[in-house]
């Protein structure tokens, strides 16, 4: 029990200094934690809506964003890091501290973790364990990439967790607490736990070609690790399953560029302290205390020479993974991650870690540090003169080298004297936690300006609770932004959504609505149109307004949620205009064919629309013509074009660039007397417009087609959860048209008839009526949550039962516990005895 205590104790001490030295770093830098504002904050402000039942949705399905989408796969994404859940307790408004916590738990208990791997690793002086643990808990991926999203900081926690199991697997015991530890992996976050579970496995493979056993002991290690692991995957069915067929449902990121040559100096100068900035390559620094072990390794002749061989082996060649393209997408799921191509460098940095603490269990002697310190001072010099190495690097390489140094060779001569040893590790912790606050600072860079203010967030979530009218209308927090997620971090109903799982159906629905999107569709923006508006049911959204809350509040009439598309309705979808005419049920545009009037000539491409050539502002521009309805209101819809355009006395910037980043239809002004619209282009590229980009909303029209739409449509919608009831006027015929995306999971009833997938209409849910009906009941259900709950039940009723026959089966000649541990430690003790001795264990 003491020696648990003891252990306890420093886990805890190395899990508090982690966590403190983040803090520091974060509070002296004013930012924490950093760009988690955009996507983590808003998905936590949804998570205490759900759980104080303020949310209209549920766990399944999100009314919040997309006009409707689905959810559990963003759950399992975003949220399931367990650390995010006790966040609830706080204020709402509370989001970025909430974060923040997330972050600094996450950070605690992989550090701490990490100190107990290492002490299963190889036995070890427990305080030098803790620093040496630090290194991982703060490596420099955690500040860049893990702290903006808080989520995959539970990979941290995950690979220490996994190492620790495959520990057990080497020892023979411990089989079921091994599948719950990949059970817990894998549910709190997918993505970084299948990296988590690679790296734990090349370590085990380590360990095992490490020292000389028999064949028969290899196969036996290797079949319970590859059950422990398959058995825990299985209990994590659901996400499995879930996350699977929501990636096949989603829409498929940008196009990535191979990965550019970032030359040797690049990546080395990745590995030394206090390095930011640069071109994007993997961020492994592990501080360098860590550095100068794991740069000792190949000298130390107190390390076996087949273990130290293995070792350096696995690290060559999981360097070599992070620069192949070939193995860079099999470490992130066969996908190259638009805009971090290195989320993955988090094992490494915790290979490096365990690498570094071979060396430093086995007491490095002079020969050793002074090698490690002539191959960091070779990284420097190739690095040096790189962007990303600072001035503050050379100082924490010479001062703090020779503080290191110092106080290692301290404990390798005087290891048998008590109390310099206390002081040397003294020495080395203050240098270690200083380091690690100096690094986590400079990663963390500036604070992000152009955020919103607490005070205009508040401002518009009131604004938001105010005008709420669900589920008789949507309040839109569109088309003004504070973040890509207003409508969970208002609490509204929008169209805004960034979200790796955003459904390909919605991208396109919104996309061909006339709504923005960027990062290639994978975040959406609200319609911004009355037409479009209506189409959804927005009867409140948010406009830019002026300081200081940015942003006025517009109300207008809306027709109900569900409506009632006649019998023999027709789909048109040549123009952005006729696909909302025919989503609407009747002709509101006058859409002219425009007419090239003057400047360079434009190309024509038929239905593909019209190449514009380059025409710089400042020079004559491209200038189109067209003729419309006198009174009615203009809006130009350029999609992908990139530059400025000018009509009717409005003048903004489009930046469109095909495929990542579409414009929203935008608003011209009132058609003048003669019916004239004339539109002037200037290009920065040679850039494509549609066929038929101006549209010309008819006076009257709208308001006849909405006074129509809501005598036709639901009398009464009752949504919420992840289901949708709609009381329609006896009788109705046609098809009764969902304002929401049709993604796959709905099955719906009409009149109290089967129930059924239903058909899609341009993208959104189309449930026929047949001869008649009254009634519409829909509900959704996550595509492979089914087979995944099936599968997790069988794996658990499989687990608990071998579990049961394995403690039977053993009971007759089970030994005491105590004799089993002094025997498994006398064992493990022996097994990693070096030639040259120990700290003296």
């Amino acid at each position: 029990m003491a020696e648990r205590w003891r252990e306890a104790r420093v886990c805890g001490a190395a899990a508090g200094l982690g966590m403190a030295a983040y803090a520091i770093a974060a509070g002296l830098r004013g930012e924490w934690p950093p760009g988690a504002t955009q996507t983590a904050v808003p998905f936590h402000a949804h998570l205490w809506d759900m759980v104080r039942g303020d949310s209209p949705g549920d766990l399944l399905f999100n009314w919040n964003s997309g006009y409707g989408a689905p959810f559990l796969a963003d759950f399992f994404a975003y949220l399931m890091n367990p650390f995010s859940w006790p966040t609830v307790l706080l204020p709402r408004d509370q989001g970025q501290l909430a974060v923040f916590l997330v972050a600094l738990s996450s950070i605690g208990l992989g550090t701490g973790l990490m100190t107990y791997a290492l002490g299963r690793l190889h036995p070890g002086p427990r305080w030098l364990r803790a620093l040496a643990a630090l290194g991982y808990g703060l490596c420099a991926w955690v500040p860049t990439v893990g702290g903006t999203a808080p989520m995959w900081l539970w990979g941290l926690v995950s690979l220490p967790l996994l190492v620790v199991a495959g520990d057990w697997c080497l020892h023979e015991r411990r089989w079921l607490s091994g599948t719950l530890c990949v059970a817990l992996a894998w549910w709190g976050n997918l993505y970084t736990a299948a990296m988590a579970t690679i790296t734990a496995g090349l370590v085990l493979a380590v360990r095992l070609l490490a020292v000389r056993r028999p064949f028969k002991t290899l196969v036996r290690v290797a079949g319970r690790a590859v059950t422990m692991a398959t058995a825990g995957m299985l209990l994590a069915a659901p996400v499995l399953f879930v996350a699977v067929r929501a990636a096949q449902e989603a829409q498929p990121e940008s196009p990535v560029q191979p990965l550019g040559p970032s030359g040797l100096g690049g990546h080395l100068a990745q590995l030394l302290p206090g390095t930011h900035g640069g071109p994007p390559v993997p961020d492994v620094s592990i501080g360098l205390f860590g550095l100068l072990l794991v740069a000792g390794l190949p000298f130390n002749r107190r390390v076996r020479a087949r273990e130290r061989i293995v070792w350096c082996g696995l690290l060559v060649l999981v360097v070599l993974s992070f620069v192949w393209t070939p193995t860079v997408l099999v470490w992130h799921g066969l996908a190259i991650p638009a805009g971090g191509p290195y989320r993955v460098a988090f094992v490494l940095s915790g290979l490096l870690v365990l690498a570094g603490w071979v060396s430093l269990s086995h007491r490095p002697d002079t020969v050793t540090l002074l090698g490690g310190a002539a191959v960091v001072l070779v990284v420097a010099a190739v690095a040096a003169g790189r962007h990303s190495v600072r001035a503050s690097t050379w100082v924490l390489l010479v001062a703090g080298g020779a503080v290191l140094l110092a106080a290692l060779w301290t404990l390798e001569h005087r290891h048998t004297d008590r109390r310099a040893g206390a002081a040397a590790t003294a020495v080395l912790g203050c240098a270690v936690l200083g380091g690690a606050v100096w690094s986590s600072y400079a990663a963390l860079g500036t604070p992000a300006t152009g955020t919103a203010s607490g005070a205009s967030v508040r401002a518009g979530y009131a604004a938001m609770r105010q005008a709420a009218d669900w589920p008789r209308a949507r309040t839109d927090p569109g088309p003004h932004a504070f973040t890509p997620n207003d409508p969970l971090l208002l609490d509204g109903q929008g169209g805004g959504y960034s979200s790796g799982y955003l459904p390909t159906v919605t991208a396109l629905l919104l996309h061909d609505l006339g709504a923005g999107w960027t990062a290639g569709g994978r975040q959406t923006a609200s319609v911004t149109d009355p037409v479009g508006q209506a189409l959804f049911g927005v009867h409140t959204h948010l406009a830019d307004g002026p300081p200081p809350d940015g942003f006025t509040v517009v109300r207008a009439p809306a027709p109900p949620l569900v409506t009632v598309l006649p019998p023999g309705s027709a789909v048109d979808t040549t123009s952005v205009w006729s696909r909302q005419e025919s989503l609407l049920g009747g002709q509101v545009y006058d859409v002219p064919v425009p007419v090239p009037a003057a400047g360079p000539a434009p190309t024509a491409h038929g239905s593909s629309g019209w190449s514009v050539p380059a025409t710089p502002e400042g020079t004559g521009g491209t200038a189109f013509t067209a003729v419309c309805t006198p009174g009615g209101t203009a809006y130009f819809h350029g999609v992908w074009f990139n530059g400025t355009v000018s009509g009717l006395g409005t003048t903004y910037r489009s930046d469109g660039v095909q495929p990542t980043t579409a414009v929203p239809v935008h608003l011209l002004g009132p058609v003048p007397a003669d019916g004239v619209v004339r539109v002037v282009l200037h290009a920065d590229t040679v850039t494509q417009v549609p066929a038929r980009p101006i549209g010309c909303l008819r006076p009257g029209a709208l308001d006849a087609a909405l006074t129509r739409l809501t005598a036709t449509g639901a009398t009464r919608v009752t949504a919420g959860g992840h289901g949708l009831t709609a009381v329609l006027p006896a009788g109705s015929t046609g098809t009764a048209l969902l304002s929401v995306p049709a993604t796959t999971g709905w099955t719906c009833s009409a009149g109290g008839g089967p129930y059924a997938a239903p058909r899609s209409v341009l993208g959104m849910v189309g449930v026929p009526l047949g001869r008649g009906a009254d009634r519409v009941v829909c509900s959704f259900r996550p595509p492979g949550l089914t087979e995944g709950e099936t599968f997790a039940l069988a794996s658990a009723a499989v687990t608990a039962l071998t579990a049961v026959f394995g403690r039977l089966r053993h009971r007759p000649t089970r030994t005491p516990r105590r004799v089993r541990r002094a025997a498994a430690e006398r064992e493990w003790r022996e097994e990693w005895r070096p030639p040259g001795g120990t700290w003296g264990l």
